[in-house]
């Protein structure tokens, strides 16, 4: 062993993965689920009896948390699903470029620069015509398996 300090820049994910497993039949109606390779919330849970030689099965309805698609699965109860790790972080917005692109401003002080408008014509509006009217914004960026998006806005006041 070296007696040398080691220092690693990491954003506390330690490559650790984007879900984990979770028994379905313990999955609720708010929570979250991974359907065909994608993170949802889930808005209908179903379970069918079991059959003569069969398991009890879980019916599971979820909107994408990012592209507001409804998909849906059916899982036996004792099997496994994966649950996303879903991360809600608030950021000062900063600045808007031409190219649909948001400056963030971290908690730590530092810029985020690599996200873009929220697709959603809604919050897209909110968000323009706040930053044109030069009010002070806090977006809420959620994040899972890798994906990150402008989810939510507040208004803090005028600059």
């Amino acid at each position: 062993m070296s007696d040398e300090e080691h220092h690693f820049e990491s954003k506390a994910d330690a490559g650790a993965s984007k879900t984990y497993p979770q028994q379905a039949g313990t999955i609720r109606k708010n929570g979250y689920i991974v359907i065909k390779n994608r993170p949802c919330k889930v808005v209908e849970v179903s379970t069918s009896k079991t059959g003569k030689h069969g398991h009890a099965k879980c019916h599971f309805v979820g909107i994408d948390i990012f592209t507001a698609k409804k998909l849906e699965d059916i899982v036996p109860s004792s099997h496994n699903c994966d649950v996303p790790h879903v991360n809600r972080v608030d950021y000062q917005l900063i600045d808007i470029s031409e190219d649909g692109f948001v400056s963030l401003l971290t908690d730590s002080g530092d810029t985020k620069d690599d996200l873009r408008l929220p697709t959603d014509e809604s919050l897209l509006k909110q968000i323009k015509d706040g930053f044109a009217e030069g009010k002070d914004l806090v977006v809420s960026v959620m994040s899972a398996m890798g994906e990150e998006q402008i989810c939510a806005l507040k208004d803090i006041g005028p600059k």
